[in-house]
């Protein structure tokens, strides 16, 4: 009778530990399941946000010649229409273009659902590889300078701009947290297909001084926080 009750015992403490481990694996996965749930919502919400930048200036892409791309940044490729030939001063024609870019651009930015999510926007300055020596006798520096300049020459009309002084005070902090100038010299050149030529991947591709030559607009978004958040709460789980 004793050792009918000991096998007894065993059998109720391998049950037990079956429901345990049950509840921890069902556990386990709703875990899983929510973070994923997290980031596929996140990863979808940029991909609207992504649409909504194309349906909203999809009359403007081509009298502007600017393009989309899915990395959410606006490139402005007439170098003409933006700034003389070493020069940082907007052209008339670029302030027409800015002015009617820059109301759309801001409204959709500041009514996006991802908007908790914009971590910069940058202002890109980018230029060819001819040198600026007014600016520094060293071709790369001179550029630099050159094209930091022309990214703040944009700025500098943005907040100038009507459109942004409507904005109510929180949302002109808003825009100022976001926005930042930067230039880049010739350092991201693009080909004649207007594709970013990577010197490692591709050492022989030529620049195309007319399509190098350019200013961006990029959304930076939380991509690597929710991307780390999501592994650090699944690593914790295990």
């Amino acid at each position: 009778m004793a050792k009918h009750n000991v096998w007894m015992s065993v059998s109720d403490l391998m049950t037990g530990l079956m429901v345990i481990f049950l509840f921890i694996a069902v556990a386990y996965m709703s875990k899983v399941d929510e973070n994923q749930t997290v980031l596929k919502d996140f990863v979808e919400t940029k991909h609207k946000l992504h649409d909504k930048l194309v349906n909203e200036f999809k009359g403007d892409t081509a009298k502007w010649k600017m393009s989309i791309d899915g990395d959410l940044s606006m490139k402005f490729n007439n170098p003409s229409v933006l700034f003389a030939q070493g020069s940082y001063q907007l052209t008339d024609e670029f302030k027409i273009i800015l002015d009617e870019f820059l109301p759309k651009y801001f409204n959709i930015l500041l009514n996006d659902s991802l908007r908790s999510h914009i971590q910069e926007i940058r202002i890109e300055g980018h230029t060819d590889d001819l040198a600026a020596f007014s600016f520094d006798p060293d071709p790369y520096i001179s550029n630099i300078i050159l094209s930091q300049q022309r990214s703040l020459s944009v700025m500098r009309y943005f907040l100038a701009s009507d459109c942004y002084k409507n904005y109510n005070p929180q949302q002109q902090a808003l825009l100022r947290y976001w926005f930042t100038v930067n230039g880049l010299s010739y350092g991201k050149p693009l080909d004649s297909d207007g594709n970013l030529i990577n010197p490692i991947e591709n050492p022989k591709a030529e620049m195309d001084k007319d399509k190098s030559r350019r200013v961006e607009f990029r959304i930076v978004t939380t991509d690597k926080d929710v991307l780390e958040n999501f592994v650090n709460k699944n690593l914790s789980t295990e």
